[in-house]
């Protein structure tokens, strides 16, 4: 009998709950693992609930969100079918952005459009999400799986997040804490992170028809390897940051590319001067610019350079900072200082060359 005969339903337009259901089974055990002990509740509710009575330890506790996504760097996950890490850049994306002003991350609700829902694909994406939460020292509180027949293809997706974090308000991070004379520390990226990816798919695989499981020897591995390479997440060195010595100000390097994102924390007095002599940018960065040719300060503007996450403090404390760095596995150094801002200047700018 033809469906016209025997009236429509969901399934025929192209929605399985059934499958749904089953992953939402499956993603059960890695929500688990992000549990902070003021989680209220299984996955499933409605709502996740949260024990704001953990926040009366502040004496006036302020509430940091952020929301994002990972932008066309789905396209790769799909294209190489591994759905297990991309759920580290979504994390990555939110919760760097709320450590910035200082804030603790606590919980994250996550969102999974689909063209069809593949449950073991849709458990495989909430795992990445929730080894990054780990990573982050956040929960994954819950989440929307969305599936859009007719819209999306059936082996599309995208993915969405929103976060929460909390700081003290006299703890708070920014422009106002900024001196002239502090140094600008820089913390090496894993590779691209979550950026720019339209500019490098553009250039790597439609204009040059790259293969994305082609080994490339600059790379020392796939290109698709490397195209998927987790975002580096900061939150927690960051944190360590904090209660090790003092700091003025963080800048997550996201779409924008380092000069844009570091004037953003900058006071309009001040100026932050970056060396690129102090640091080599990735192989993968070198790539994308010569095979486009892409003029320099059109990649410095689009993709982050080898550099994920800066941090501004007092010129005493750069030491310090560098070791508790070099102690959590961080790649960090001195690129720069804060000075006067003179008529031209623009509160941040790259100086110099490249070292090779």
């Amino acid at each position: 009998m033809s469906e016209s005969q025997s009236g429509a339903s969901y399934a025929a337009a192209g929605v399985d709950i059934e499958a749904g259901d089953r992953a939402v089974e499956l993603m059960k055990e890695w929500v688990k693992k992000t549990q902070r002990p003021e989680v209220l509740g299984g996955l499933g509710g409605f709502a996740g609930l949260f024990d704001a009575s953990a926040l009366k330890r502040y004496e006036r506790p302020l509430l940091a969100s952020a929301t994002d996504g990972v932008g066309t760097k789905v396209d790769i996950a799909r294209r190489l079918g591994v759905y297990d890490t991309i759920g580290h850049d979504l994390v990555a994306m939110v919760m760097d952005d709320i450590v910035v002003c200082g804030a603790e991350p606590l919980f994250m609700t996550d969102y999974i459009c689909v063209g069809k829902v593949h449950p073991e694909r849709v458990a495989a994406i909430v795992k990445g999400i929730a080894e990054g939460c780990v990573l982050a020292g956040c929960a994954l509180v819950g989440g929307e799986t969305a599936e859009h027949p007719g819209l999306l293809g059936e082996d599309d997706f995208d993915v969405a997040g929103a976060g929460t974090g909390v700081v003290e308000a006299d703890r708070l991070l920014g422009a106002d804490r900024i001196r002239t004379g502090d140094a600008v520390i820089a913390m090496a990226s894993s590779g691209l992170h979550s950026n720019g990816y339209s500019l490098v798919r553009h250039v790597l695989l439609d204009r040059a028809g790259l293969a994305l499981e082609a080994e490339v020897a600059e790379l020392g591995r796939t290109l698709g390897e490397e195209l998927l390479e987790p975002t580096k997440i900061y939150s927690l060195d960051c944190l360590a940051l904090l209660r090790i010595t003092e700091v003025h100000a963080f800048s997550h390097i996201t779409g924008g590319g380092l000069a844009a994102n570091l004037a953003r924390v900058i006071p309009d007095h001040l100026h932050a001067t970056v060396d690129r002599a102090t640091w080599t940018p990735g192989a993968i960065f070198d790539l994308v610019g010569r095979t486009g040719s892409v003029e320099r300060l059109e990649l410095e503007k689009t993709l982050n350079m080898g550099v994920g996450m800066m941090a501004i403090v007092p010129q005493e404390s750069a030491e310090v900072a560098l070791a508790t760095l070099a102690d959590r596995g961080v790649d960090a150094w001195v690129a720069g200082e804060i000075t006067e801002r003179g008529e031209k200047a623009t509160g941040a700018e790259l100086v110099g060359t490249y070292s090779v």
